[in-house]
Protein backbone atom coordinates (compact mmCIF):
# COMPACT_ATOMS: atom_id res chain seq x y z
CA UNK A 1 0.00 0.00 0.00
CA UNK A 2 1.22 3.51 -0.81
CA UNK A 3 2.29 5.38 2.28
CA UNK A 4 1.55 8.76 0.71
CA UNK A 5 -1.77 9.38 2.48
CA UNK A 6 -1.42 7.38 5.68
CA UNK A 7 -1.24 10.64 7.63
CA UNK A 8 -4.96 11.09 6.94
CA UNK A 9 -5.97 8.00 8.90
CA UNK A 10 -6.93 7.90 12.56
CA UNK A 11 -4.89 5.94 15.10
CA UNK A 12 -7.42 3.11 15.35
CA UNK A 13 -7.57 2.77 11.55
CA UNK A 14 -3.79 2.60 11.38
CA UNK A 15 -3.72 -0.02 14.13
CA UNK A 16 -6.05 -2.20 12.05
CA UNK A 17 -3.75 -1.85 9.05
CA UNK A 18 -0.71 -2.65 11.17
CA UNK A 19 -2.38 -5.69 12.72
CA UNK A 20 -3.35 -7.04 9.30
CA UNK A 21 0.26 -6.43 8.09
CA UNK A 22 -1.08 -4.19 5.34
CA UNK A 23 1.45 -1.54 6.40
CA UNK A 24 4.47 -1.14 8.68
CA UNK A 25 5.02 1.59 11.24
CA UNK A 26 7.85 2.89 9.03
CA UNK A 27 5.25 3.61 6.35
CA UNK A 28 3.30 5.80 8.77
CA UNK A 29 6.43 7.68 9.80
CA UNK A 30 7.45 8.29 6.19
CA UNK A 31 3.97 9.53 5.26
CA UNK A 32 3.79 11.80 8.32
CA UNK A 33 7.27 13.19 7.63
CA UNK A 34 6.31 14.05 4.07
CA UNK A 35 3.11 15.72 5.22
CA UNK A 36 4.96 17.86 7.75
CA UNK A 37 7.52 18.91 5.15
CA UNK A 38 4.65 19.84 2.84
CA UNK A 39 2.55 21.92 5.26
CA UNK A 40 4.60 22.93 8.31
CA UNK A 41 5.87 26.14 6.74
CA UNK A 42 2.22 27.30 6.63
CA UNK A 43 0.90 25.95 9.92
CA UNK A 44 3.98 26.16 12.18
CA UNK A 45 2.60 23.69 14.71
CA UNK A 46 5.99 22.29 15.78
CA UNK A 47 9.05 23.86 17.38
CA UNK A 48 12.75 23.13 16.81
CA UNK A 49 12.21 21.20 13.55
CA UNK A 50 14.71 23.33 11.60
CA UNK A 51 13.96 21.51 8.34
CA UNK A 52 15.20 18.19 9.69
CA UNK A 53 13.48 14.84 9.22
CA UNK A 54 11.27 13.62 12.02
CA UNK A 55 12.99 11.69 14.77
CA UNK A 56 11.50 9.57 17.52
CA UNK A 57 12.66 9.07 21.07
CA UNK A 58 14.71 5.98 21.82
CA UNK A 59 12.72 3.37 23.68
CA UNK A 60 12.41 -0.33 24.29
CA UNK A 61 10.94 -2.35 21.42
CA UNK A 62 7.23 -1.69 21.01
CA UNK A 63 4.83 -4.26 22.40
CA UNK A 64 3.06 -6.10 19.60
CA UNK A 65 -0.11 -6.12 21.72
CA UNK A 66 0.15 -2.47 22.83
CA UNK A 67 -2.95 -0.35 22.30
CA UNK A 68 -0.93 2.23 20.38
CA UNK A 69 1.79 -0.02 18.99
CA UNK A 70 3.55 1.72 16.09
CA UNK A 71 1.43 4.90 16.28
CA UNK A 72 3.27 8.26 16.33
CA UNK A 73 2.09 10.66 19.06
CA UNK A 74 2.99 14.36 19.18
CA UNK A 75 3.55 16.12 22.51
CA UNK A 76 2.96 19.66 23.78
CA UNK A 77 6.13 21.47 24.86
CA UNK A 78 5.24 21.48 28.58
CA UNK A 79 5.24 17.67 29.06
CA UNK A 80 8.62 16.28 30.07
CA UNK A 81 10.37 13.78 27.81
CA UNK A 82 13.70 12.32 28.86
CA UNK A 83 16.67 13.84 27.08
CA UNK A 84 14.52 15.94 24.75
CA UNK A 85 14.12 19.72 25.02
CA UNK A 86 11.01 20.67 27.00
CA UNK A 87 10.92 24.44 27.21
CA UNK A 88 7.26 25.49 27.56
CA UNK A 89 7.94 27.67 24.49
CA UNK A 90 9.71 30.12 26.80
CA UNK A 91 13.12 31.70 26.49
CA UNK A 92 13.71 31.21 30.21
CA UNK A 93 13.70 27.40 29.83
CA UNK A 94 15.96 27.42 26.77
CA UNK A 95 18.06 24.25 26.65
CA UNK A 96 16.22 22.39 29.43
CA UNK A 97 16.37 18.62 28.81
CA UNK A 98 14.43 16.71 31.48
CA UNK A 99 16.21 13.67 33.00
CA UNK A 100 12.94 11.70 33.12
CA UNK A 101 9.71 11.01 31.26
CA UNK A 102 6.36 12.32 32.43
CA UNK A 103 4.08 9.48 33.52
CA UNK A 104 1.88 9.93 30.44
CA UNK A 105 4.96 9.60 28.20
CA UNK A 106 6.03 6.43 29.99
CA UNK A 107 2.55 4.98 29.58
CA UNK A 108 2.44 5.86 25.87
CA UNK A 109 5.79 4.16 25.33
CA UNK A 110 4.64 1.09 27.26
CA UNK A 111 1.63 0.94 24.93
CA UNK A 112 3.98 0.94 21.93
CA UNK A 113 3.49 4.53 20.83
CA UNK A 114 6.31 6.39 19.08
CA UNK A 115 7.06 9.80 20.60
CA UNK A 116 8.20 12.55 18.24
CA UNK A 117 11.46 14.19 19.29
CA UNK A 118 10.15 17.64 18.41
CA UNK A 119 7.44 19.29 20.49
CA UNK A 120 4.25 21.14 19.62
CA UNK A 121 3.96 24.90 19.89
CA UNK A 122 2.02 26.52 22.73
CA UNK A 123 1.50 29.81 24.51
CA UNK A 124 4.44 30.36 26.85
CA UNK A 125 3.87 28.31 30.02
CA UNK A 126 0.29 27.77 28.69
CA UNK A 127 -0.53 31.44 29.29
CA UNK A 128 -2.94 32.29 26.49
CA UNK A 129 -5.88 31.42 24.28
CA UNK A 130 -4.33 31.87 20.85
CA UNK A 131 -0.76 30.43 20.71
CA UNK A 132 0.47 33.94 19.95
CA UNK A 133 2.54 34.08 23.16
CA UNK A 134 5.20 31.55 22.14
CA UNK A 135 8.93 32.31 22.07
CA UNK A 136 9.01 30.29 18.82
CA UNK A 137 6.37 32.35 17.01
CA UNK A 138 2.69 32.04 16.10
CA UNK A 139 0.91 28.85 15.01
CA UNK A 140 -1.68 29.26 12.25
CA UNK A 141 -5.13 27.71 12.01
CA UNK A 142 -5.18 25.14 9.15
CA UNK A 143 -8.75 26.18 8.21
CA UNK A 144 -7.71 29.81 7.72
CA UNK A 145 -4.03 30.64 8.00
CA UNK A 146 -4.87 34.23 8.95
CA UNK A 147 -6.60 32.98 12.13
CA UNK A 148 -5.32 31.68 15.45
CA UNK A 149 -5.64 27.96 16.28
CA UNK A 150 -6.70 28.74 19.86
CA UNK A 151 -4.56 28.09 22.88
CA UNK A 152 -2.66 27.25 24.77
CA UNK A 153 -2.57 23.81 23.06
CA UNK A 154 -2.84 25.46 19.66
CA UNK A 155 0.10 23.56 18.22
CA UNK A 156 -1.47 20.25 19.25
CA UNK A 157 -4.87 21.09 17.73
CA UNK A 158 -3.42 22.57 14.53
CA UNK A 159 -1.11 19.59 13.97
CA UNK A 160 -3.98 17.10 14.26
CA UNK A 161 -6.29 19.21 12.06
CA UNK A 162 -3.60 19.61 9.40
CA UNK A 163 -2.78 15.87 9.45
CA UNK A 164 0.69 16.73 10.76
CA UNK A 165 -0.02 14.49 13.75
CA UNK A 166 -1.97 11.26 14.11
CA UNK A 167 -2.84 12.22 17.69
CA UNK A 168 -1.42 14.62 20.26
CA UNK A 169 -1.31 15.42 23.94
CA UNK A 170 -2.12 18.86 25.30
CA UNK A 171 -2.85 20.36 28.69
CA UNK A 172 -5.98 22.15 29.87
CA UNK A 173 -5.95 24.70 32.70
CA UNK A 174 -8.97 26.76 31.70
CA UNK A 175 -9.96 25.38 28.30
CA UNK A 176 -6.56 24.99 26.66
CA UNK A 177 -7.48 21.66 25.05
CA UNK A 178 -11.16 22.24 24.29
CA UNK A 179 -10.96 25.78 22.86
CA UNK A 180 -8.23 24.97 20.29
CA UNK A 181 -10.01 21.69 19.50
CA UNK A 182 -13.12 23.75 18.72
CA UNK A 183 -11.20 26.32 16.67
CA UNK A 184 -9.43 23.60 14.64
CA UNK A 185 -12.31 21.13 14.23
CA UNK A 186 -10.82 18.19 16.16
CA UNK A 187 -11.73 16.25 19.31
CA UNK A 188 -10.20 17.42 22.60
CA UNK A 189 -10.85 16.09 26.11
CA UNK A 190 -10.08 17.57 29.52
CA UNK A 191 -10.27 14.62 31.94
CA UNK A 192 -11.49 14.74 35.52
CA UNK A 193 -8.88 16.29 37.82
CA UNK A 194 -6.90 13.36 39.21
CA UNK A 195 -7.78 10.90 36.43
CA UNK A 196 -4.53 11.46 34.45
CA UNK A 197 -1.21 11.92 36.23
CA UNK A 198 0.30 15.41 36.21
CA UNK A 199 3.76 14.07 37.06
CA UNK A 200 6.10 15.55 34.48
CA UNK A 201 3.73 18.31 33.39
CA UNK A 202 5.46 21.65 33.96
CA UNK A 203 2.86 23.39 36.07
CA UNK A 204 0.84 26.49 35.26
CA UNK A 205 -1.81 26.23 37.99
CA UNK A 206 -1.48 22.99 39.93
CA UNK A 207 -5.10 22.73 41.11
CA UNK A 208 -6.45 23.25 37.57
CA UNK A 209 -4.01 21.62 35.11
CA UNK A 210 -4.89 18.36 33.37
CA UNK A 211 -3.22 16.49 30.50
CA UNK A 212 -5.56 15.21 27.80
CA UNK A 213 -5.70 14.01 24.18
CA UNK A 214 -6.45 15.87 20.95
CA UNK A 215 -7.45 13.47 18.19
CA UNK A 216 -9.14 13.12 14.81
CA UNK A 217 -12.20 11.34 16.18
CA UNK A 218 -13.85 10.23 19.41
CA UNK A 219 -12.61 6.62 19.20
CA UNK A 220 -8.99 7.78 19.09
CA UNK A 221 -9.65 10.01 22.08
CA UNK A 222 -11.03 7.06 24.07
CA UNK A 223 -8.10 4.90 22.97
CA UNK A 224 -5.50 7.40 24.17
CA UNK A 225 -7.41 7.88 27.43
CA UNK A 226 -7.30 4.11 28.02
CA UNK A 227 -3.52 4.37 27.89
CA UNK A 228 -2.78 7.55 29.88
CA UNK A 229 -5.41 7.28 32.64
CA UNK A 230 -4.91 5.74 36.05
CA UNK A 231 -3.41 6.16 39.49
CA UNK A 232 0.17 7.35 39.82
CA UNK A 233 1.95 7.35 43.21
CA UNK A 234 4.29 10.04 41.83
CA UNK A 235 1.36 12.50 41.71
CA UNK A 236 -0.20 13.36 45.07
CA UNK A 237 -3.37 14.57 43.34
CA UNK A 238 -3.84 11.34 41.37
CA UNK A 239 -6.96 9.39 42.37
CA UNK A 240 -6.66 5.66 43.05
CA UNK A 241 -9.68 4.53 41.08
CA UNK A 242 -10.17 1.78 38.50
CA UNK A 243 -10.07 2.90 34.87
CA UNK A 244 -12.82 1.52 32.64
CA UNK A 245 -12.39 0.67 28.97
CA UNK A 246 -13.57 3.92 27.45
CA UNK A 247 -13.97 2.39 24.00
CA UNK A 248 -16.76 0.21 25.44
CA UNK A 249 -18.92 3.36 25.70
CA UNK A 250 -18.69 4.06 21.98
CA UNK A 251 -21.58 3.17 19.71
CA UNK A 252 -24.20 3.16 22.46
CA UNK A 253 -27.31 5.21 21.79
CA UNK A 254 -28.33 8.11 24.00
CA UNK A 255 -32.08 7.54 23.87
CA UNK A 256 -33.69 8.59 27.14
CA UNK A 257 -30.73 10.59 28.39
CA UNK A 258 -31.35 14.03 29.90
CA UNK A 259 -29.10 17.00 29.20
CA UNK A 260 -28.87 20.38 30.89
CA UNK A 261 -28.35 23.66 29.00
CA UNK A 262 -26.95 26.43 31.26
CA UNK A 263 -28.77 29.68 30.52
CA UNK A 264 -25.81 31.70 31.84
CA UNK A 265 -23.69 30.53 28.88
CA UNK A 266 -25.73 32.56 26.41
CA UNK A 267 -24.26 35.95 27.20
CA UNK A 268 -24.11 39.26 25.45
CA UNK A 269 -21.29 39.26 22.92
CA UNK A 270 -21.86 35.67 21.83
CA UNK A 271 -21.56 35.38 18.05
CA UNK A 272 -25.05 34.69 16.57
CA UNK A 273 -23.52 32.01 14.34
CA UNK A 274 -22.26 30.14 17.39
CA UNK A 275 -25.73 30.25 18.93
CA UNK A 276 -27.32 28.96 15.70
CA UNK A 277 -24.83 26.12 15.36
CA UNK A 278 -25.40 25.12 18.99
CA UNK A 279 -29.19 25.16 18.44
CA UNK A 280 -28.75 22.88 15.43
CA UNK A 281 -26.64 20.53 17.53
CA UNK A 282 -29.41 20.38 20.13
CA UNK A 283 -31.91 19.45 17.43
CA UNK A 284 -29.64 16.58 16.41
CA UNK A 285 -29.41 15.46 20.03
CA UNK A 286 -33.21 15.50 20.17
CA UNK A 287 -33.42 13.35 17.02
CA UNK A 288 -31.20 10.80 18.75
CA UNK A 289 -33.88 10.35 21.42
CA UNK A 290 -32.48 12.49 24.22
CA UNK A 291 -34.14 15.43 25.93
CA UNK A 292 -32.71 18.71 27.16
CA UNK A 293 -33.79 21.43 29.53
CA UNK A 294 -32.53 24.87 30.45
CA UNK A 295 -30.96 25.10 33.91
CA UNK A 296 -29.18 27.72 35.96
CA UNK A 297 -25.57 27.70 37.11
CA UNK A 298 -25.92 30.95 39.07
CA UNK A 299 -22.28 31.39 40.03
CA UNK A 300 -21.05 31.12 36.45
CA UNK A 301 -20.90 34.93 36.31
CA UNK A 302 -18.01 34.80 38.78
CA UNK A 303 -16.04 32.11 36.92
CA UNK A 304 -13.75 34.41 34.92
CA UNK A 305 -12.59 36.60 37.85
CA UNK A 306 -12.27 33.56 40.15
CA UNK A 307 -10.21 31.70 37.54
CA UNK A 308 -7.85 34.60 36.89
CA UNK A 309 -7.24 35.07 40.61
CA UNK A 310 -6.66 31.37 41.40
CA UNK A 311 -4.73 30.56 38.22
CA UNK A 312 -2.42 33.57 38.34
CA UNK A 313 -1.74 33.07 42.06
CA UNK A 314 -0.69 29.47 41.46
CA UNK A 315 1.31 30.48 38.38
CA UNK A 316 3.17 33.12 40.38
CA UNK A 317 4.16 30.48 42.91
CA UNK A 318 5.04 27.80 40.34
CA UNK A 319 7.14 30.09 38.17
CA UNK A 320 9.20 31.44 41.07
CA UNK A 321 11.56 28.47 40.56
CA UNK A 322 12.72 29.84 37.19
CA UNK A 323 15.37 32.27 38.36
CA UNK A 324 18.51 31.42 36.38
CA UNK A 325 19.98 29.19 39.08
CA UNK A 326 18.73 25.69 38.31
CA UNK A 327 17.07 25.69 34.90
CA UNK A 328 17.54 27.09 31.43
CA UNK A 329 18.48 30.70 30.77
CA UNK A 330 20.88 32.70 32.95
CA UNK A 331 21.64 36.35 32.21
CA UNK A 332 24.91 37.24 33.94
CA UNK A 333 26.27 35.60 37.07
CA UNK A 334 28.01 36.52 40.28
CA UNK A 335 31.26 38.14 39.32
CA UNK A 336 30.21 38.31 35.63
CA UNK A 337 27.34 40.78 35.60
CA UNK A 338 28.22 43.90 33.63
CA UNK A 339 28.93 46.85 35.91
CA UNK A 340 28.93 44.72 39.06
CA UNK A 341 32.24 45.98 40.40
CA UNK A 342 31.81 47.02 43.97
CA UNK A 343 28.44 45.24 44.35
CA UNK A 344 27.89 42.87 47.22
CA UNK A 345 27.40 39.17 46.46
CA UNK A 346 23.74 39.52 47.44
CA UNK A 347 23.19 42.42 45.06
CA UNK A 348 24.91 40.60 42.22
CA UNK A 349 22.63 37.60 42.80
CA UNK A 350 19.51 39.78 42.83
CA UNK A 351 20.76 41.50 39.68
CA UNK A 352 21.08 38.08 38.02
CA UNK A 353 17.54 37.15 39.09
CA UNK A 354 16.12 40.40 37.74
CA UNK A 355 17.91 40.22 34.40
CA UNK A 356 17.15 36.54 33.85
CA UNK A 357 13.45 36.82 34.65
CA UNK A 358 13.10 40.18 32.92
CA UNK A 359 14.58 38.92 29.68
CA UNK A 360 13.45 35.29 29.94
CA UNK A 361 9.70 35.72 30.46
CA UNK A 362 7.41 37.10 27.76
CA UNK A 363 4.88 39.87 28.32
CA UNK A 364 1.89 37.62 29.12
CA UNK A 365 3.93 35.55 31.57
CA UNK A 366 5.05 38.72 33.35
CA UNK A 367 1.48 40.00 33.45
CA UNK A 368 0.19 36.83 35.11
CA UNK A 369 3.07 36.60 37.57
CA UNK A 370 2.41 40.19 38.67
CA UNK A 371 -1.34 39.59 38.99
CA UNK A 372 -0.79 36.43 41.01
CA UNK A 373 1.84 37.97 43.26
CA UNK A 374 -0.51 40.87 43.99
CA UNK A 375 -3.44 38.63 44.98
CA UNK A 376 -1.18 36.61 47.29
CA UNK A 377 0.48 39.62 48.88
CA UNK A 378 -0.04 40.75 52.46
CA UNK A 379 -3.27 42.68 52.82
CA UNK A 380 -4.84 41.27 49.65
CA UNK A 381 -4.77 37.51 50.26
CA UNK A 382 -8.08 37.46 52.17
CA UNK A 383 -9.76 40.01 49.90
CA UNK A 384 -8.90 38.23 46.65
CA UNK A 385 -7.39 34.75 46.78
CA UNK A 386 -9.25 33.36 49.81
CA UNK A 387 -12.56 34.80 48.59
CA UNK A 388 -11.95 33.33 45.13
CA UNK A 389 -11.45 29.88 46.66
CA UNK A 390 -14.79 30.16 48.46
CA UNK A 391 -16.60 31.15 45.26
CA UNK A 392 -14.85 28.30 43.46
CA UNK A 393 -16.58 25.92 45.88
CA UNK A 394 -19.94 27.54 45.04
CA UNK A 395 -19.27 27.00 41.33
CA UNK A 396 -18.57 23.31 41.98
CA UNK A 397 -21.73 23.03 44.05
CA UNK A 398 -23.76 24.40 41.13
CA UNK A 399 -22.50 21.57 38.92
CA UNK A 400 -23.10 18.94 41.61
CA UNK A 401 -26.73 20.07 41.92
CA UNK A 402 -27.32 19.83 38.16
CA UNK A 403 -25.76 16.37 37.86
CA UNK A 404 -28.24 15.01 40.40
CA UNK A 405 -30.97 15.34 37.77
CA UNK A 406 -29.12 15.28 34.42
CA UNK A 407 -26.72 12.91 32.68
CA UNK A 408 -24.56 15.65 31.19
CA UNK A 409 -24.39 19.34 30.33
CA UNK A 410 -24.25 20.61 26.75
CA UNK A 411 -22.74 24.00 25.99
CA UNK A 412 -20.79 25.99 23.42
CA UNK A 413 -17.00 25.90 23.72
CA UNK A 414 -16.28 29.54 22.90
CA UNK A 415 -18.41 32.63 22.25
CA UNK A 416 -16.72 33.00 18.83
CA UNK A 417 -15.02 30.93 16.18
CA UNK A 418 -11.29 31.39 15.57
CA UNK A 419 -10.36 35.06 15.41
CA UNK A 420 -7.68 36.74 13.31
CA UNK A 421 -4.05 36.66 14.42
CA UNK A 422 -3.33 39.90 16.27
CA UNK A 423 -7.03 40.78 16.69
CA UNK A 424 -7.05 40.46 20.49
CA UNK A 425 -3.33 40.57 21.25
CA UNK A 426 -3.45 44.15 22.52
CA UNK A 427 -6.51 43.59 24.75
CA UNK A 428 -5.76 40.94 27.43
CA UNK A 429 -9.21 41.22 29.05
CA UNK A 430 -10.94 40.55 25.72
CA UNK A 431 -8.63 37.57 25.22
CA UNK A 432 -9.40 36.22 28.70
CA UNK A 433 -13.13 36.15 27.87
CA UNK A 434 -12.41 33.57 25.15
CA UNK A 435 -12.37 31.01 28.00
CA UNK A 436 -15.72 32.00 29.49
CA UNK A 437 -17.44 28.66 28.68
CA UNK A 438 -14.52 26.39 29.53
CA UNK A 439 -12.95 27.59 32.78
CA UNK A 440 -15.81 26.44 35.04
CA UNK A 441 -15.01 22.79 34.29
CA UNK A 442 -11.46 23.28 35.57
CA UNK A 443 -12.62 25.13 38.67
CA UNK A 444 -15.04 22.26 39.42
CA UNK A 445 -12.60 19.50 38.42
CA UNK A 446 -15.09 17.82 36.08
CA UNK A 447 -14.43 16.20 32.67
CA UNK A 448 -15.39 17.97 29.44
CA UNK A 449 -14.88 17.39 25.73
CA UNK A 450 -15.12 19.41 22.53
CA UNK A 451 -16.32 17.59 19.42
CA UNK A 452 -16.80 19.11 15.96
CA UNK A 453 -20.26 20.70 15.93
CA UNK A 454 -20.48 22.63 12.67
CA UNK A 455 -19.02 25.47 10.65
CA UNK A 456 -19.53 29.19 10.31
CA UNK A 457 -20.38 30.72 6.93
CA UNK A 458 -16.68 31.53 6.66
CA UNK A 459 -15.88 27.79 6.95
CA UNK A 460 -14.39 27.99 10.43
CA UNK A 461 -15.02 25.03 12.78
CA UNK A 462 -17.17 25.31 15.90
CA UNK A 463 -17.17 22.75 18.71
CA UNK A 464 -19.91 21.27 20.88
CA UNK A 465 -18.92 20.93 24.56
CA UNK A 466 -20.13 18.00 26.67
CA UNK A 467 -19.55 18.08 30.44
CA UNK A 468 -20.25 15.32 32.99
CA UNK A 469 -19.85 14.67 36.70
CA UNK A 470 -16.40 13.70 38.06
CA UNK A 471 -15.00 10.43 36.66
CA UNK A 472 -17.93 10.05 34.25
CA UNK A 473 -15.79 10.12 31.11
CA UNK A 474 -17.75 7.07 29.88
CA UNK A 475 -20.87 9.24 29.66
CA UNK A 476 -18.97 11.88 27.73
CA UNK A 477 -17.66 9.31 25.26
CA UNK A 478 -21.11 7.78 24.83
CA UNK A 479 -22.70 11.14 24.00
CA UNK A 480 -19.79 12.39 21.90
CA UNK A 481 -19.69 9.18 19.86
CA UNK A 482 -23.46 9.18 19.21
CA UNK A 483 -23.37 12.81 18.11
CA UNK A 484 -20.25 12.31 15.97
CA UNK A 485 -21.74 9.36 14.11
CA UNK A 486 -24.96 11.27 13.40
CA UNK A 487 -23.23 14.34 11.96
CA UNK A 488 -20.77 14.89 9.07
CA UNK A 489 -18.55 17.45 10.75
CA UNK A 490 -15.63 15.27 11.78
CA UNK A 491 -15.19 14.09 8.18
CA UNK A 492 -14.47 17.62 6.98
CA UNK A 493 -10.85 18.64 6.57
CA UNK A 494 -9.03 21.89 5.78
CA UNK A 495 -7.65 22.52 2.32
CA UNK A 496 -4.04 23.51 2.83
Amino acid sequence: MSCQKLYKFSAHQLREKLNSREIKSEDILLSLSERIRETESKVKAYVRLNGQNLKFSSQTPAKTDGLLNGIPISIKDNICTEGMPTECCSKILQGFNPPYDATVIRKLKEAGALILETKLNMDEFAFGSSTENSFFGVTHNPWNLACVPGGSSGGSAAAVAADEAIAALGSDTGGSIRQPASFCGVVGLKPTYGRVSRYGLIAFASSLDQIGPLTKDVRDCALVMNVISGYDPMDSTSVNMAVPDYTASLGKDIRGMKFAIPKEYFVEGMDPEIKNIFSEALEQIKKLGATYQEVSLPNTKYAVPVYYIVATAEASSNLSRFDGVQYGLRIGDRGQVAGDRGQSAENRLIDMYNKTRGEGFGEEAKRRIILGTFSLSHGYYDAYYLRALKVRTLIKNDFDAVFKDFDAILAPVSPTAAFKIGEKASDPLKMYLSDIYTISANLAGIPAISVPGGFTKGKLPVGLQILAKPFAEEVIFQVASAYEQATPWYNEEPKL
